[in-house]
């Protein structure tokens, strides 16, 4: 019976501990893949788009929309319009759909932003809808009935086109008809501006640079961003794919999958790049990563089972698991940590060698695999080896958002849609730091996030010489990003600024006034 007991400690250990890895070498496999590829697929595009604007003449361009979907975004909604309206496109064939669901001084800052626009002779519109219905998917399906475009692309409201985005992407869609969108890179309008915006610079690096370009570039699934990229209004329309859906919170994900389940493919240009603005404090970046954890796990239970009865390949639909469910790895790690000395205590030293000797070695590849591949990926974009020193911040942010994105990944299993709480933005660029105009929600968990980082950092201590100095490394890391995350997080007297951010749930018509 001790022997049973002592085996099913080991085994759940071993899980607990290779799960994890295998996210972390999975990213860096991506990493090979991109490489790999990216001399080949810069050249091919690259001659795509010099050919088709040579070759088509300004008449014969496509039709487009440019939506932008507006919710109480007063500090950037006039930036963002004005940045849309001016991007260069063949006179008469573009058209620019502001989708304001605004509830604030939003919709007056618009309204002029527009009207200014219309003086000028831009073809700019103003959609509003009487509830929030679906929130951001039933924006774009709403201005999808009034649009002329048969292409759509998509802004938020922090981002900042480049004027020639609509030149050199609409040629490498239209030159693939399967290709239901094109995809541009995120670049960052305030990466210095904390060691916050910092930290989010470099994983949003990895993701663009080799997550997205690794999958796109070998026949692989992978998810609109949301912003900064262009549909194909047929693929939308394809009565296989079903249109934008609100019954998550990652919209884009969602539709993305479905499409490329009924055979569209995505192209990805990591050339082509618009500037955001990223979260700078810490509850701001702490409701990003809620939402989008907890819309991915939703996409995985609402789409897992129909892609593995797709007709995508054994390997596409092993990766897609492994993409829908990487937010999962928050659960494994804390369950690690609270569970993973406590399994081998009850286990014989000599047992522990038999079981787990060939394992030890695995550990340093697996927490070295994902952080040299960050390094990499901003070195790819021709950021130098400056992803060197930022790693170990990211590092701190990641374990620090353990206990946030466990707790958004159970929510993501357990309900379908749910509550929806937006990123506020500033409008900072870096060189210019705005005030807040909008609030985040502070997180709820902070307390836990400390006490547990406490206990974590005691842990450390009490086991020191035991781990030689150096064992325990990982566990005082914890303690550092859920002290750190979880007291930036705390209830505290402070100015409260104009405007809070807003929630809702799925279908809820709007709020009436600023929670």
């Amino acid at each position: 019976m001790l022997y049973a007991l002592q085996t099913a400690c080991i085994i759940i250990f071993l899980v607990l501990m290779l799960v994890p890895g295998i996210y972390g070498i999975h990213l860096a496999l991506l990493a090979v893949l991109a490489h790999h590829s990216r001399a080949r697929v810069s050249k091919l595009q690259h001659e795509t788009i010099a050919n088709f604007n040579a070759d088509v003449p300004d008449n014969e361009w496509p039709r487009v929309t440019t939506q932008i979907p507006l919710y109480n975004e007063f500090a950037v909604a006039r930036r963002i319009i004005t940045d849309a309206a001016h991007m260069d496109y063949p006179a008469g064939r573009h058209e620019v759909q502001v989708l304001d669901d605004s509830t604030d001084e939003t919709r007056q800052a618009v309204d002029e932003a527009c009207a200014e626009l219309c003086e000028q002779g831009y073809n700019v519109k103003v959609v509003r809808r009487p509830t929030r219905a679906e929130y951001k998917a039933g924006a774009l399906a709403h201005g999808m009935k009034t649009a002329t475009g048969e292409y759509l692309a998509v802004f938020d409201a922090d981002f900042r086109p480049d004027p020639g985005f609509l030149r050199r992407m609409i040629p490498l869609l239209v030159s693939e008809p399967r290709a239901c969108c094109v995809q541009g890179r995120w670049g960052h309008l305030n990466p210095k501006e904390s060691w916050v915006s910092e930290s989010l610079a470099l994983a949003l690096d990895g993701h663009h640079a080799l997550e997205q370009a690794g999958r796109s570039w070998n026949g692989l699934c992978l998810g609109f961003n949301g912003t900064g990229g262009i549909w194909r209004r047929a693929a939308i329309e394809d009565p296989d794919v079903g249109g934008w859906s609100g019954d998550t919170i990652t919209e884009d994900l969602d539709l993305s999958y479905r499409a490329q389940m009924h055979g569209w493919h995505i192209v990805y240009c990591v050339d082509e790049v618009s500037p955001a603005e990223l979260p700078a404090d810490v509850d701001a970046m702490k409701t990003q990563q809620r939402r989008w954890a907890m819309g991915s796990l939703q996409t995985a239970c609402k789409l897992l089972p129909r892609v593995w009865h797709s007709k995508l390949n054994l390997f596409q639909k092993l990766e897609a698991s492994v993409h829908l469910t990487q937010y999962s790895i928050s659960v494994f790690m804390l369950l690690m940590l609270g569970l993973g000395r406590l399994l081998l205590w009850w286990v014989p030293y000599n047992m522990e060698q038999a079981w787990l000797g060939w394992a030890w070695p695995l550990i340093p590849v697996m927490i070295l695999a994902p952080a040299l591949s960050y390094i990499y990926a901003r070195w790819s974009i021709g950021g130098g080896w400056s992803g060197v020193l930022v790693v170990p911040k990211l590092i701190v942010m990641s374990l620090g958002l353990s206990i946030n994105n466990t707790y958004a990944v159970v929510q993501g299993l357990a309900q379908q849609g749910g509550e929806f709480v937006r990123t506020p933005k500033s409008g900072s660029t870096g060189k210019v730091v705005h005030r807040q105009h909008y609030a985040a929600l502070r997180s709820r968990l902070w307390l836990i996030e400390v006490a547990i980082g406490v206990a974590c950092f005691f842990q450390w201590a009490v086991f020191l010489e035991p781990d030689h100095y150096v064992g325990g490394t990982f566990v005082l890391l914890y303690a550092i990003g859920l002290i750190s995350l979880g007291w930036a997080s705390r209830p505290r007297a402070e100015e409260r600024p104009p405007q809070v951010a807003q929630t809702a749930t799925i279908g809820a018509s709007p709020p009436s006034v600023a929670a």
